[in-house]
């Protein structure tokens, strides 16, 4: 599939697609929280092609929540309420036309998710949810379903105009090394790659 992507930069993309294949093989489902227009969904739609895993995709379909004061940066005015609007109905058409099986497709806010909604197992984690509350609820939910060597990447880490990514991830880290949990984080561009052993 050729890159076609407004919100992740090619490189990123390149990187997804690899770290998306290399945990094709660990037992688990994929799952993207915060999947806009379905561009990183159709992305790992076409990694999982021919296998028996499942992918799980999670967005409001209502655009951006409301901001929390971690969120505030004169560099992301633009990130407001209601923006980055996109209809579920959208997505599933274009996994249609890109002749891709649909994906387990669950609206809903983060905050309204619970574990059940998730699959059992995650080798693949994609978190875009572009605030802080989404983004430390996105990874409440997926951690504990992680498999050994499985991954969680983060995007708009260092994203000066949402500061929002980096407090959660930094705070959600703090956290887990009381727990003497071994997690290796990796940045590249504006992602944070998160590995569980």
């Amino acid at each position: 599939m050729s890159w076609n992507n407004d919100q992740v930069s090619r490189e990123e993309t390149d990187k997804i697609i690899e770290l998306a294949q290399s945990s094709l093989q660990f037992r688990g489902d994929f799952v993207e929280l915060g999947c806009y227009k379905g561009d990183t969904s159709l992305l790992l739609a076409e990694v999982l092609h021919g296998s028996d895993k499942k992918l799980w995709i999670y967005d409001s379909f209502e655009g951006l929540p409301e901001k929390s004061e971690k969120d505030y940066s004169a560099a992301g005015e633009n990130f407001r309420q209601g923006e980055l609007l996109v209809t579920k109905r959208e997505v599933k058409e274009r996994f249609l036309r890109a002749g891709f099986k649909l994906p387990i497709i669950k609206k809903a806010w983060f905050s309204e998710l619970s574990p059940s909604d998730l699959p059992e197992e995650i080798a693949f984690s994609f978190l875009d949810g572009d605030f802080y509350e989404s983004i430390k609820q996105s990874l409440e939910l997926v951690w504990p379903k992680m498999v050994q060597g499985g991954l969680v990447l983060v995007h708009d880490y260092n994203n000066p105009a949402l500061p929002g990514v980096s407090k959660a991830v930094d705070e959600w880290l703090s956290s887990r090394e009381a727990s003497q949990e071994s997690i290796k984080r990796e940045v590249f561009r504006s992602l944070v790659i998160l590995r569980l052993g």
